[in-house]
């Protein structure tokens, strides 16, 4: 048994077909299919199940295969400690991070990151909460930026900052003439809502006292796919909703039908968390990203203790 081996076993696994799975190794097809036979009977199992249509895992071969993922990935971290010694930023950063917060707080951060670590170069992925998980535990990324905390015992998060909730109505509307907001107020407004695959959906229902067991009629029929169009639907009267602190300037700047409001509740906000796994090798530069984040966040936010 020999690493690369281990490596054509991971891609087919991963890919589910021979062909393309050579084509990722730059390999030919017959070569990477007499390895994994050749795999397969110095462990004297199965691990795939072949068809002219299609390669199929086998139970056993679920198992192995989640320890070759852990080997490749201290292989990986050998290689990258090697090059941590000689310099810790040389590699590159796969970071994550969710839509309601890359518009506005990469802004922020880039600036500095440049002018600190010119060296490291960092490559973002723009996705849902769920979607960046996966590619998480798949070893595509290295990290993620979170407004939820993932439970897995494997997983490693890092508070960053606490983001409290801004209301969004637009002019005219009746809690114009409120001094004070409170939940109570929360709960009657035309909810305007991102679609469903959002966290930040879930956090401001849980915000306004929304929960699934009760009517839900305030909420409008309206699921937009970014917080931008939701506040186009504010600013046209369309009704409210709750938008993250960062987010604050953006929209004062460019959406003048909207009016913004900091809330004196005390549950509303969300946590942002650096979240990565235990095993990832270069968790220095996690943290040196980390007090730069924490480092540079304007006063709209609280750095969390």
């Amino acid at each position: 048994m020999n690493i690369r081996d281990i490596k054509y076993f991971v891609a087919v696994a991963k890919i589910g077909h021979f062909g393309k799975a050579a084509e990722h190794c730059f390999i030919s097809q017959p070569t990477l299919s007499g390895q994994i036979k050749k795999l397969e009977e110095e462990l004297g199992v199965v691990l795939f199940e072949r068809t002219r249509r299609s390669v199929v895992i086998t139970p056993l071969g679920k198992q192995i295969l989640i320890h070759a993922q852990l080997l490749l990935e201290q292989v990986n971290a050998i290689q990258q400690l090697a090059n941590i010694h000689r310099d810790p930023f040389i590699e590159p950063l796969r970071i994550g991070i969710i839509p309601t917060l890359s518009p506005y707080l990469l802004p922020i951060i880039l600036e500095p990151l440049q002018r600190y670590y010119s060296k490291l170069k960092l490559i973002i992925s723009e996705d849902l909460t769920d979607s960046l998980y996966k590619q998480l535990r798949d070893h595509k990324i290295d990290a993620a930026l979170f407004a939820t905390i993932p439970s897995d015992a494997d997983i490693e998060t890092t508070p960053l900052f606490d983001e409290p909730f801004w209301l969004a109505y637009p002019h005219g509307h009746r809690l114009s003439v409120q001094s004070e907001i409170t939940h109570a107020d929360l709960e009657t407004i035309e909810l305007l809502l991102l679609a469903d695959g959002h966290c930040l959906t879930q956090q401001v229902m849980k915000v306004c006292q929304q929960v699934k067991e009760r009517s839900l009629s305030n909420i409008a029929d309206v699921r937009a796919t970014s917080l931008e169009t939701l506040l186009q639907l504010v600013g046209a009267g369309f009704g409210c909703t709750l938008v993250p602190a960062l987010a604050v300037p953006r929209i004062q700047m460019l959406n003048t039908n909207v009016i913004l409001r900091a809330l004196s509740l005390p549950d509303s906000f969300r946590q942002i968390h650096l979240v990565y796994r235990c095993t990832y090798p270069r968790q220095p530069v996690l943290l040196a990203l980390s007090k730069l984040i924490v480092e540079h966040l304007p006063n709209l936010v609280t750095p969390a203790v």
